[in-house]
């Protein structure tokens, strides 16, 4: 029984050589009740050609090499992942028909390609993979196949191991984007001017009766030949906490590049780079697959950390916004300014975002549209119109963004009666 199952097996696995063999079987039944002599060649000719075949095709994949450079691991959307791959036959005879394919999960990228190679030749893919979509994918191994111009056998060899390669969110440059400051001195909009030495740098002035001369900006002195000072400014200490909504019920557009969250993530992405180039603490908190905080520090690294999350948020939470904002309110204080990134159509966090602010937390959000995003996933009261009417009521400053808008020119609408508001408070 067991051998019978191995013979089924062998049918299975090789259909073709299966067909030849049988048709070899039958010229020489055939033959012997015929006498036609013709018919036994044909049995003899296939009978051998099968097993040339076999060894023919296992020596295609033997004394091969294969070296795979991926020379980036980490881009951004838009940008290209590039490598190479290496093929080297140290043996003297020629290998034909030689399939490679380099094994990915990213969208784009081009995973086939047959090649010939002389005799101790090489030869060498290179790629550049468009990164379209963020997130985590893998590329490779390689696997190399063999086959004969009759599709009798396949034989295979994989080398390398899978790669992980993180698409990192577009973070577009936001030039003006405004939110109402915490209650710490040199917050705001634009710092202020202090007599004290700072690592922030406002500007340059002449040498006045009484400067410093650690203020000597020698570079500026030296080109201009006269004493020339530098202006600091306040350091601003109060942590930026944005929150991203991860809820599944509430996004528009699912799985799509055009849909509320992938907008969504790239607003994030691109506030988070404002504040960080400002020299300001930012902290993350999302809720997708579980509940992810990114401590609220500043510097190079801690955006790539943020990027990090943001490339592997998904709306996956059944959790409120609303919900989130109350279990993490512990965070927010008044040395806080909160940004809300969402395209919820609830009150409910509207409601939130105005506890938090009675509490002294100052807040802001960016509002998406929903509507203009296509069809919503599931039915959802009220609009993006009647949140925005209670977070006006409640004092709540309020980016609203369309499908169509210029992320730049759309955050940027109301930096100027943000800017009023605060010198009016001064």
């Amino acid at each position: 029984m067991s051998r019978l199952r191995a013979a089924l097996s062998g049918a299975r696995r090789y259909p073709n050589v299966t067909l030849a063999l049988a048709v070899a079987v039958t010229c020489f039944i055939v033959g012997f009740a015929t006498g036609f002599w013709l018919l036994f060649r044909l049995a003899y000719l296939l009978a051998l050609v099968v097993p040339i075949v076999y060894f023919w095709t296992r020596s295609m994949i033997d004394d091969l090499e294969v070296d795979v450079v991926r020379r980036t691991q980490r881009v951004s959307q838009g940008q290209s992942l590039d490598g190479r791959i290496v093929l080297r036959n140290t043996a003297r005879l020629p290998k034909v028909w030689l399939e490679v394919e380099d094994r990915a999960s990213i969208p784009g990228h081009g995973t086939r390609r047959v090649m010939t190679l002389r005799g101790r030749g090489v030869e060498v893919w290179r790629y550049e993979t468009p990164a379209l979509r963020r997130g985590i994918y893998e590329l490779g191994p390689v696997t190399v196949t063999a086959t004969d111009p009759f599709g009798f056998f396949r034989f295979s060899r994989v080398f390398g191991h899978p790669t992980p390669v993180l698409v990192y969110p577009n973070a577009p440059e936001l030039p003006n984007f405004s939110i109402p400051p915490a209650n710490l001195p040199g917050d705001g909009r634009f710092r202020r001017r202090t007599h004290n030495v700072t690592p922030n740098v406002s500007g340059l002035r002449p040498y006045e009766p009484g400067d410093s001369y650690n203020r000597i900006h020698w570079p500026a002195t030296a080109r201009t030949n006269s004493l020339i000072v530098k202006l600091f400014e306040l350091d601003p200490a109060s942590d930026i906490w944005i929150v991203l909504d991860l809820q599944r019920s509430v996004q528009v557009g699912e799985g799509t590049d055009d849909g509320t969250e992938e907008a969504a993530v790239k607003i994030a992405a691109s506030i988070a780079r404002y504040f960080i180039t400002a020299n300001r603490t930012v902290g993350l908190i999302s809720f997708g697959a579980d509940l992810r905080v990114d401590e609220a520090e500043r510097g190079a690294n801690h955006y790539t950390r943020i990027l990090e999350s943001l490339a592997l948020a998904q709306a996956t939470s059944d959790v409120p916004l609303s919900r989130l904002l109350l279990e993490e309110s512990r965070r927010f204080g008044r040395h806080t300014t909160l940004v809300v990134v969402t395209p919820s159509t609830d009150d409910a966090w509207a409601l939130s975002m105005m506890a938090l602010q009675s509490r002294g937390v100052k807040v802001a959000a960016v509002l998406l549209e929903a509507e203009t995003y296509g069809e919503p996933v599931s039915d959802v009261a009220g609009s993006a119109l009647d949140v925005y009417g209670t977070l006006a009521a409640g004092g709540v400053y309020t980016y609203t963004v369309k499908q169509s808008d210029d992320l730049g020119h759309a955050l940027s609408i109301g930096a100027d009666a943000s800017l009023l508001i605060e010198r009016g408070a001064r």
